[in-house]
């Protein structure tokens, strides 16, 4: 199901910006905060053609046999509305998962998605789409890191937007056989694809020292230092192999009073993150997105805390600004803005949508559109565990 070579060629970067008569019609009987660059409406990018109308009412309609979770990823409406879909447009969902993202772009005639998950479970799941979509869809089991080449294999240098829903899904939480989650009993796998070390391998392997870093960095628990001190005290006794095992070792350290989190969320969020490479994962994606979109490309990140969220936002300021020399070194070209920052602000599910959906409370969209500039060099570097070195000992 290849598609045709797309050219990247300059284009206006306002060219689907709707009315703000229209944006009321459609919008505002239903979400009335929906401000996404701002108070104007006028300044909210949307699918500006004859089937702007059915594209905003149809995009996340769900018949009454649909799950809400199937059709309506978090932020759902406004991440695709920041992309800004048009016909004959090429766009990536970067993370399928129930492939909510990629019904609603195809909503729009013309459209083409490429649809990526490392997780092969998502990717069986959307068949019935791919079938549906008269060729319009194709779906590949890769991570979101390796989207230029995946883009590259389909016959396209160049797309249109890329939307990425960062962190764990829905589905993922829900199936105790994977181990995501401690609210069932389940083997401690925690891995979204289907290789690699599990978790249950990390809190077996991994000396004290690293189990502390690994759960303070990335699930920011202040009782890091207990918490891997009774992990490696447990894992003497008996090896430590399900859920409701570590569940149970954290619970014993972090003490939480009532309407607070479960004292084992912080720790089963550090060690997924570590066990996936996610925060890696993430940075390498947006490097790989400013090189794949064309000018004019949008970008549309959701994110669920602030480890990610943070990734994002600096990203985006440094590829939104023009570099900065310094008056000790002799003047220099200095690199133009590849990016231009579509959302000032995080935009924030409202008070609807949490109400259906309490995951939906931590989430943030950010969104930006490609530049003319030529893609930045890569500099960042994160002082973070790596899996290889832990796993090694080293």
């Amino acid at each position: 199901m290849a598609g045709q070579k797309i050219p990247c060629g300059t284009s206006n970067l306002r060219r689907v910006i709707a009315s703000a008569s229209a944006f009321r019609s459609i919008w505002a009987p239903e979400r009335a905060n929906l401000g996404l660059f701002g108070r104007d409406l006028a300044d909210r990018p949307g699918y500006s053609g004859r089937h702007a109308a059915v594209f905003h009412r149809q995009a996340f309609e769900m018949s009454p046999d649909d799950a809400p979770v199937r059709h309506v990823p978090v932020l759902g409406r406004e991440a695709v509305e920041a992309l800004a879909p048009h016909d004959g447009g090429v766009y990536v969902d970067a993370t399928f998962g129930a492939g909510g993202y990629s019904r609603a772009i195809l909503k729009v005639p013309g459209t083409r998605v490429i649809g990526i998950d490392r997780d092969r479970t998502a990717i069986a799941g959307g068949f019935e789409l791919v079938e549906s979509s008269a060729g319009r869809l194709t779906l590949v089991e890769d991570r979101f890191s390796n989207l230029a080449d995946v883009c590259a294999g389909q016959g396209f240098s160049a797309v249109d937007g890329i939307v990425m829903d960062v962190g764990v899904s829905s589905m993922q939480l829900d199936q105790s056989e994977r181990g995501f989650s401690f609210r069932f009993n389940g083997p401690l796998d925690m891995r979204m694809g289907h290789d690699g070390p599990t978790v249950a391998d990390v809190v077996a392997k991994a000396s004290e020292t690293d189990l502390a870093n690994i759960i303070y960095i990335f699930g920011e628990e202040r009782h890091s230092r207990g918490v891997a001190r009774a992990i490696v005290a447990a894992r003497k006794e008996a090896p430590i192999t399900t859920t409701r095992a570590l569940a149970d070792i954290v619970s014993r350290v972090v003490r939480s009073k009532p309407n607070e989190i479960h004292p084992a969320t912080r720790t089963f969020q550090a060690l997924r993150i570590f066990v996936n490479e996610e925060l890696d994962e993430l940075h390498a994606a947006l490097v790989v997105a400013e090189k794949t979109l064309k000018p004019g490309g949008r970008l549309a990140v959701v994110s669920f805390h602030s480890l990610e969220d943070r990734i994002v936002k600096n990203f985006l300021n440094e590829r939104g600004k023009r570099g900065g020399g310094s008056r000790h070194l002799p003047d220099v070209k200095q690199a133009l803005p590849s990016f231009e920052i579509l959302t000032k602000r995080p935009v924030v599910a409202g008070d609807d949508e949490v109400a259906a959906n309490p995951r939906a409370r931590s989430a943030k969209l950010r969104a930006a559109a490609r530049t003319d500039a030529p893609a930045q060099s890569e500099t960042a570097s994160f002082d973070w565990p790596q899996l290889a070195d832990v796993m090694r000992g080293g």
